[in-house]
């Protein structure tokens, strides 16, 4: 290769390096972008939206508590001699029933010493009557014709004689009294709750024989959700209303101990003060005789049991409702329109476990979408595969039920201004 051919190579490369990128730079690479496609991406089921009457159940919990829960204490000292077969843990009992015998022996020897100081009392007094009769009859055989005074007439010895005889007859009843408590009576038809004696141990007054409860209704303290308060009849009394008057919602007890067992009671009352822990309010709920009738293969309430109850409260007119599973972070859902779903932003006023009721946000006859949706966006073409349940096997059936649902929307907006116009009219009128 000659001098002259190196020198001019470099020149050579370098044009054509130039030449290159002038060609590309004038021819800039265009990309083909399709247009965006309109077929369906999804399918989805959906629901048309309309307002009924919706009632309230307000759910709560809490433990069985007796109505009436007393300690059954002795009036008097001695020895436990029998203790009656209902007498153990769970064992129930009628009112008037004996439960605890104690040993009388001390006791009739009260008695017996109360009856003579009573007849020991009777003859003194019996004694001072007749000397107050022979001191009248001197007083008489002497001649006086006043008033004898007291002294002689032996009043104050009299009134002496007749206080001996009222205070053997007070310790008499007395010493009869400690007699007949000797038999440890059950003051209500209860059931036993513990037991703390048994035969032979020897008590004095005031020692705790047993814990009773009575049996003809228990209670449930109930805590409500402030948000729940405005939905429910909360049975307030006042000084001056008849607590029988008052409206008392029905409540069911629910208990998952062995097997779905159910009671049915009413809520009787409302506590005069939040609770200041929770600072929530609480109801009493009672269950009427709970120990009654009963399936042989139901387990009886227990106390301290703890239970679930669902309480009826007030019945909402034309409440528009969606069920949960339909709504997203609690604030939004996606409904169809035209085939482009969209997003909606909701206000929730009360919500259970299954429905929640809309305060703002969604109207009536609009298609709510019920199918769980990943992450899609805003005007997504989909396709309607049921609606209220049922099932649309083509898009033409789909679009009749679509267009029945816009014609049906439309008309309730209609409805809507005209009533508004008519009220500003009214308005202006006046």
């Amino acid at each position: 290769m000659s001098v002259k051919i190196k020198k001019l190579l470099p020149i050579i490369v370098l044009s054509a390096l130039l030449l290159a990128a002038y060609v590309v730079t004038s021819n800039p690479p265009i990309a083909k972008r399709g247009q965006p496609s309109s077929a369906p991406q999804l399918s989805v089921q959906v629901q048309n939206l309309t307002r009924s009457d919706l009632a309230i159940t307000i759910d709560s919990y809490g433990t069985i508590q007796p109505r009436t829960q007393s300690k059954l204490l002795p009036q008097v000292s001695g020895q436990i001699i029998n203790i009656s077969a209902k007498f153990r843990s769970g064992g129930f009992f009628e009112q008037g029933d004996v439960l605890v015998q104690l040993d009388q022996r001390d006791l009739l020897a009260e008695v017996k010493i109360s009856q003579a100081s009573l007849f020991s009392a009777k003859q003194n007094l019996s004694e001072e009557q007749a000397r107050v009769e022979q001191a009248k009859q001197d007083w008489q055989r002497l001649g006086n014709s006043e008033q004898a005074p007291e002294l002689v007439l032996r009043k104050p010895q009299l009134l002496a004689a007749q206080a001996a005889v009222f205070s053997a007859q007070a310790s008499l009843a007395k010493a009869e009294l400690a007699l007949e408590r000797s038999d440890i009576v059950a003051p209500y038809t209860g059931r036993i709750l513990s037991k703390s004696v048994d035969v032979g141990q020897v008590v004095s007054v005031g020692t705790e024989l047993a814990e009773i409860y009575a049996v003809d209704y228990v209670e449930i303290r109930l805590p409500l959700k402030n948000k729940d308060l405005p939905y429910m009849v909360l049975p307030e009394s006042s000084r001056f209303a008849d607590e029988n008057a008052q409206e008392q919602p029905a409540v069911t007890i629910h208990s998952d101990l062995v097997t779905r067992q159910s009671w049915r009671g009413k809520v009787v009352r409302t506590e005069g003060a939040f609770d200041q822990a929770s600072q929530q309010l609480f109801v009493v709920a009672q269950i009427d005789d709970p120990y009654g009738k009963n399936d042989t293969d139901s387990l009886p309430l227990k106390i301290g049991q703890y239970v679930s109850a669902k309480i009826v409260g007030k019945v909402i007119k034309d409440a528009l409702t969606v069920p949960n599973r339909a709504i997203y972070q609690g604030s939004y859902v996606y409904i169809v329109e035209d085939n482009i779903l969209k997003r909606k932003n909701i206000t929730i006023s009360w919500q259970n476990d299954e429905v929640a009721m809309i305060e703002s946000g969604l109207a009536t006859n609009q298609l709510l979408v019920l199918t769980p949706l990943g992450q899609v966006t805003s005007g997504t073409i989909v396709n309607i595969s049921r609606i209220d349940g049922q099932d649309i096997n083509n898009q033409s059936k789909a679009k009749t039920r679509i267009n029945e649902a816009s014609k049906a929307q439309g008309k309730s907006k209609d409805a809507d201004r005209g009533k508004n116009h008519a009220e500003k009219a009214q308005g202006a009128e006046s």
